[in-house]
């Protein structure tokens, strides 16, 4: 079977570095969903505004995978205890396919463009294909019962962000927020400690400069790329 993308998603993210875990885990970070041109039809969206959430079925399309391995090592476990492939949502799997669920902002019409959605919660690369879309029934989706495994309770913000007014000013005043949501969740691999180490996350055009020590994040330098 060969499956196309119908979609490309457009994010403020344009390497893995700093991209939250999940979907939904900061709800003010925006994207939006730019067909190709053959499903431009306004037509196959008819309805969709009924609805408050959508599951996108995408491509890990920048993981490297060499060889393949039934057991992975999760982030959320500090990246030393090995799972089951099936029992994770790592990149690396038979199929690089990945499941999130956004909501929707709004549709609207672009004269070049066509039929564009416009999402809330993303977790996804710049330039992620998107090979389905579906929408999110509560009925459904939501099972009240369900337990989580390893993963039962969702991540916290850990770290106290610090960000000097200054060097945050540079950034569009919607995007601020979402800066510093993402920072509190700590973007740094989990075996990566050194209280020493100045990091780079490339957020929505700018590079974010930033030390963390101890549950203390600073950002030290914002510049446009």
């Amino acid at each position: 079977m060969t499956i196309h993308p119908i979609a490309h998603i457009r994010s403020d993210f344009p390497t893995k570095f700093g991209i939250p875990r999940q979907s939904g885990m900061v709800d003010e970070l925006t994207a939006t969903l730019v067909f190709e041109p053959q499903y431009r039809n306004t037509d196959a969206l008819r309805g969709l505004d009924g609805f408050s959430h959508l599951w996108l079925i995408w491509g890990f399309s920048v993981a490297e995978q060499t060889g393949r391995s039934p057991t992975v090592r999760p982030p959320r476990l500090g990246g030393n205890a090995r799972l089951g492939v099936f029992a994770t949502r790592s990149p690396f799997r038979p199929n690089p396919l990945g499941l999130s669920a956004v909501a929707i902002e709004e549709i609207t019409e672009d004269p070049a463009l066509g039929p564009v959605i416009h999402v809330r919660g993303a977790d996804l690369l710049d330039g992620t294909p998107i090979y389905d879309i579906k929408p999110y029934l509560p009925y459904a989706n939501r099972v009240a019962e369900a337990t989580g495994g390893f993963a039962e309770a969702p991540p916290q913000a850990t770290l106290e962000v610090r960000a000097p007014d200054e060097l945050t000013a540079l950034l569009p005043p919607e995007k601020r927020k979402a800066l510093k949501a993402i920072l509190a969740l700590d973007p740094r691999p989990p075996y990566q400690q050194d209280a020493n180490r100045v990091y780079g996350l490339q957020f929505a055009g700018f590079e974010i400069r930033f030390r963390v020590a101890g549950e203390v994040l600073t950002v030290v330098e914002v510049y446009k790329l």
